[in-house]
Parts: structure tokens; C-alpha cells; sequence
């Protein structure tokens, strides 16, 4: 089989979490898996159990039509694969992907921000947006606030978004971005790491966010408290290289403690509607 196929019976066998698939997957040298090659894995002997346990299960076969008959799924090892999320600490092994695969091989400018935010958001945002399309898909995490403030201007001004969530894409979360998520689909491209049917969970947004740092050329924060995912996102952006802005604002309110505190460290302050500087870094 495949290594894709392959990669998805790990995803689906218990006891092989992202840790023990990245121990396999890093040792898989050829397109093709076959048993006799991973009988010959330097691994322990238990995980290569678990391995061929994987390989040879039936009952994988129709889970993974059915998976693929509801979106599409893009392996580490796959051409469509984004080389930029290649580069970046864990990069998730295989993603799970409904709408416009082709937008990964595009330039991405993300936008986060606060489940909270004010007013001050969408203006901005809007402002920026006109610009901001002609360069860039528009990425985000389909969140209540800015998120969906940026998906929705995004697709309002005629551009294109992405939407990675910290859940597996037949789930609508939150529900009030039900209609939002199904747009997205239709016009852009959701994406998630996890299986189609995985639940929403606290710990798995930290996860998404080091997906959305990946995937971005730049990375744009609005408002945001000074401990909050954004400002996690932001930093993973920085530690890979990415362009980061932030929106300035008043040193008394909460939700601009954690842009002006990027700022600080090293964040482009937005202070026009242009950013033309990463635009003059693209071909």
C-alpha cells in the first residue's frame, strides 16, 4: 500500500499517538509499505507490532473509503503538502482537508486574534482585507472574534480563506459558525490534523495553532489579552521565520496588552492599511 493508506492505519490503530506515527513515518523510505519492510524497522519491537498490526487490520479498509469519500487527504509525503508546514516543529503528519486543495500552494497571510474582540477588529481588518487579497489566501482558525471576522471579510471583499480547526471537519464548531464553516467549504478550504469525526477539545487549539503558524508567509494579530492562543500562534510564527504584525491600542485596555507586548519583542506595528514590505518579499 501506499504511505498515505498507510499513515491513516497508524492515525486509526490505538496506542500510536503523533510521537510513535513520526518514529515509523521518519523511517519509511520508499512509496511503497510492505510487511517485510517494517519487520526490518530499527523500532521497538512493540511498536513494530503495532505497525504491522496496522497494516494488516481489514476493518481500516472501510473506514478509510468512507474517510475518503468525505474529504480529501493529504499526507506529509504528498506533492500538495505545503513545504512550509514541512519546515516547522511537528508538523502534522496528515491532513484532512474539505473544499480548494490548491490554496496550500499559495501565499497565506494569517489573522488571530480574540474570541472577545471589539469593534476595533473588523474595521481593521476590513481596511486591511482589499490589500491583503490580492497577495494572500486569508487563513484562520474558524474561532468566535477575529477568526470569524476574518473569514467572513475575507470572503465578503472576493478573496480566498482557509479555515484550520482544533477539530475533526464534520463537527461544526462553535455552532454559530456552522453557516460560516460551510461556506468556507464552498469558497476556500478547511482543513484539520484530526480524524473527520473527532470531537472538539480544549487541548487540541494549542495543537491546531502551531498549524496555522506553519502555513502562513505572515501572520497578523488584532487584539488580543497578553496570555492568550493568539500570542501562541504569534510566537511560533516568529520562532519559524515569519513575518508578524500587530495592531497597536491603547496601553489600558486588555484586549491590546498582547499586540503591544509583540510589539515590544519585535512585531511589525501596523500603523496604515498598506503593509507593503512583505508584499515586496514575494515573486
Amino acid at each position: 500500500m501506499n504511505k498515505t493508506d498507510f499513515l491513516l492505519r497508524l492515525k486509526l490503530e490505538r496506542g500510536i499517538g503523533y510521537v510513535k506515527m513520526l518514529q515509523i513515518a521518519s523511517q519509511l523510505d520508499s512509496e511503497k509499505v510492505e510487511a517485510a519492510q517494517l519487520k526490518q524497522l530499527d523500532l521497538p519491537e512493540k511498536l513494530i507490532e503495532s505497525s504491522l498490526q496496522a497494516f494488516y487490520n481489514e476493518k481500516y479498509e472501510k473506514i478509510i473509503d468512507r474517510i475518503r469519500k468525505q474529504c480529501s487527504v493529504i499526507s506529509f509525503f504528498d506533492d500538495l503538502y505545503p513545504n512550509k508546514l514541512r519546515q516547522i516543529y511537528q508538523p502534522p503528519l496528515i491532513l484532512f482537508a474539505r473544499g480548494n486543495t490548491n490554496l496550500l500552494k499559495r501565499p497565506i497571510a494569517t489573522i488571530v486574534g480574540a474570541r472577545q474582540a471589539t469593534n476595533y477588529s473588523q474595521v481593521v481588518i476590513d481596511e486591511l482585507m482589499p490589500n491583503l487579497i490580492k497577495k494572500y489566501v486569508i487563513a484562520s482558525g474558524l474561532a468566535r472574534g477575529v477568526d470569524g471576522m476574518a473569514h467572513g471579510s475575507a470572503l465578503h471583499h472576493g478573496g480566498k480563506t482557509v479555515a484550520v480547526v482544533g477539530n475533526g471537519i464534520n463537527h461544526f464548531y462553535p455552532a454559530q459558525n456552522q453557516f460560516l464553516q460551510q461556506e468556507i467549504v464552498e469558497k476556500g478550504l478547511l482543513i484539520s490534523e484530526y480524524l473527520p469525526d473527532t470531537p472538539p477539545k480544549p487541548f487540541r487549539f494549542p495543537e491546531r495553532n502551531r498549524i496555522l503558524a506553519g502555513l502562513s508567509d505572515l501572520v497578523i494579530v488584532t487584539e488580543a489579552r497578553e496570555q492568550s492562543g493568539s500570542l501562541i500562534t504569534a510566537n511560533m510564527a516568529l520562532h519559524e521565520n515569519r513575518d508578524v504584525y500587530a495592531v497597536p491600542g491603547p496601553i489600558t485596555c486588555d484586549l491590546s496588552k498582547g499586540p503591544n507586548r509583540l510589539i515590544e519583542v519585535g512585531a511589525i506595528p501596523i500603523v496604515d492599511f498598506k503593509l507593503e514590505e512583505p508584499f515586496q518579499n514575494i515573486e
